[in-house]
């Protein structure tokens, strides 16, 4: 008996291991081949491109943009590293750009992750340091104006594992909970409200992955009463969260796609601040098995759900921003990235990078302005690092909020002019993404819409000289530009992909432009680790971060050195603003902010 004993517990052990191993090899794979890829790249250098022409349109993005004539663009100087800080003859912001200086951030982000748990979450210490390490740095090489501003933030803890049990038929299963997502069949969602469904509640499964109105009305039963059960894909989790809860759902069960052997577990997630409903996050097999069951008219399907939270304090968050001594406030460009990580991972690109770009930018523009040969600029640039973007953009969500309500010139809304946004700029299995102005939501106010198509016709002449390939990417406001674009600010940036599938016309198009087995992998993640404890300082393609930082550079200058902004972004003019609403008050510190006592 000891020895079929021993031949069991040998053979459960397999089967486990064997699923874990096997998405840990595809991760390592993806990320060894595309580093390697990277090396040959950057070793061969930049001028080995076939052929001398350049391509104007790309085959998979058909989407035709505005056209922006030379005259529009002002004229650009090739963008090559610099490596030293040794002054140029006729510097440009592009030029000035120093990748090794900005890799050194990230390695910063990384030395903090690796100290504090592994992250730099919101409301850890990880990420407190990290507001530290970017306004310590702001102040040792710029002579910008800092400030930071707090918000607070809801937060729950577990008081107990979550308990799901599915009935089939009177069939009933306990499924696993665990925070090691390689073996739990689900997980909690942050920011889950209770539940206590001790009766089984019947599953409606929402046709489609849940993104738009006409999936959750067409589902069949009606959702309203009953447990919303959902596939990951194409909009952020927290649509999915406010379409369940409009239309009425009890509960909302996310499961995972399997499209690629790294998206079958479960996944740590958030709903967002304003969620109302309990959430849990299922594995592939167990969706899909739940999904099959209760599409089937001949079952009876529901679940048991149990979810006991203990509340916490109001938490404060941070944004820092800070300004140029020089230009015009009352016409600033606005440039932003989010400065917090998800609780499962370091967040070194998602979005270390973009932090690292800003610092960048900032501080080489700040060297610039300290040189008698670059003029200073027309406008004002607030770079700013927002926070919480992982909850729900709330962040910046909350500047714009007390933006609309101030009346001291240069901090109100009508003072911008265009909201730049950098969130995920070193993706290893990267493209070069633009934000497709023409993709916005039906909601956009119209007076937003022409500059933001500029913006990205000007990017899109920027990959072009270069010789370098572009992609159009989805520009529905799942990042920091969002609250901007809401409120009629003209937005745009960049975005090397998340944890989309990089389908094989994108890496044949991308190898014509870069050179044969420098496309990429098809069929794997523009990241394969997406939110993973994986997204570390090896999760970084520096030639693409490069790239995409050059070309945030230039599309700083050019915007800089516009006779009439204004006029350019907003041709047909911007609606007057009023703000009739008493001005907030200034706190000193975020003792005072909360009524906390000093220590």
């Amino acid at each position: 008996m000891e020895s079929s004993t021993n031949e069991y517990k040998m053979l459960k052990f397999m089967k486990m291991l064997v699923p874990v191993v096997g998405v840990g090899i595809v991760l390592t794979t993806v990320v060894f081949a595309l580093s390697i890829a990277t090396l040959v790249k950057v070793n061969k250098g930049f001028n080995d491109f076939q052929g001398n022409t350049i391509e104007t349109t790309n085959p998979t993005n058909p989407t035709t943009v505005p056209v922006i004539t030379p005259a529009t663009i002002i004229p650009i100087t090739t963008a090559t590293t610099t490596t030293t800080d040794q002054p140029l003859p006729n510097p440009t912001l592009p030029t000035s750009i120093n990748i090794t200086n900005i890799m050194d951030h990230l390695s910063a982000f990384q030395r903090i992750a690796t100290a504090n748990n592994r992250n730099r979450a919101v409301t850890t210490t990880g990420y407190n340091q990290t507001l530290d390490y970017i306004t310590n740095t702001l102040a040792a090489n710029t002579n910008f104006n800092v400030t930071k501003t707090f918000f607070p933030i809801r937060q729950f803890a577990l008081a107990s594992d979550p308990i799901l049990i599915s009935s089939i038929n009177g069939v009933t299963k306990t499924y696993t909970f665990s925070k090691d997502l390689s073996v739990a069949d689900f997980t909690y969602i942050e920011l889950s409200t209770r539940a206590n469904f001790m009766a089984f509640v019947g599953i409606s499964v929402i046709p489609n992955v849940g993104c738009s109105n006409d999936d959750w009305s067409n589902a069949n039963p009606p959702v309203a009463g009953r447990v919303a059960l959902v596939k990951r894909g194409v909009c952020a989790f927290s649509d999915k969260g406010v379409l369940a809860a409009q239309n009425n759902a009890a509960a909302i069960l996310i499961y995972n796609d399997g499209v690629t052997p790294d998206r079958v577990q479960p996944m740590a997630i958030n709903l967002g601040q304003e969620n109302v409903l309990p959430a849990l996050f299922l594995s592939f097999p167990v969706g899909q098995a739940l999904a099959d069951a209760a599409q089937d008219s001949s079952t009876n399907t529901g679940v048991q759900l149990v979810i006991n939270l203990v509340d916490l304090p109001l938490s404060p968050v941070g944004n820092i921003c800070a300004d140029t001594p020089t230009g015009d406030a009352t016409q600033t460009i606005v440039i932003g990235s989010h400065s917090d990580s998800v609780p499962a991972g370091p967040g070194i690109n998602d979005n270390g990078s973009g932090s690292a770009a800003n610092l960048g930018l900032a501080i080489a523009l700040a060297k610039l302005f300290q040189t008698s040969t670059y003029p200073k600029y027309k406008y004002r640039v607030r770079f700013c690092w927002w926070g919480a973007e992982e909850i729900g953009l709330l962040g910046s969500d909350y500047h714009v909020k007390q933006a609309k309500n101030a009346t001291d010139v240069g901090e109100r809304l009508q003072d911008y002019l265009i909201n730049l946004n950098y969130d995920m700029l070193g993706s290893p299995n990267y493209i070069f993404g633009i934000y497709d102005g023409q993709t916005a939501n039906n909601d956009t106010p119209s007076h937003a819409l022409p500059g933001s198509n500029k913006i990205t016709a000007l990017f899109r002449d920027w990959f072009i000289r270069q010789k370098l390939p572009w992609n159009h990417t989805d520009f529905s406001g799942r990042s920091d530009y969002g609250p901007f674009l809401f409120e009629g600010i003209v937005a745009g940036g960049l975005f090397t992909g998340g944890d989309e599938v990089k389908n094989q016309q994108t890496r044949d198009y991308m190898d014509q432009m870069l050179g044969q087995g420098m496309g990429g992998i098809a069929g794997a993640l523009y990241d394969p680790c997406y939110h993973m404890a994986c997204d570390s300082i090896q999760n970084i393609n520096v030639f693409a971060f490069e790239k995409m930082v050059q070309a945030a550079a230039f599309m700083l200058e050019n915007l800089a050195r516009q006779d009439d902004l204004i006029q350019w972004l907003y041709p047909n003019g911007r609606p007057t603003r009023s703000n009739n609403e008493s001005p907030q008050r200034k706190y000193d510190s975020i003792n005072e902010y909360f009524g906390m006592p000093y220590l």
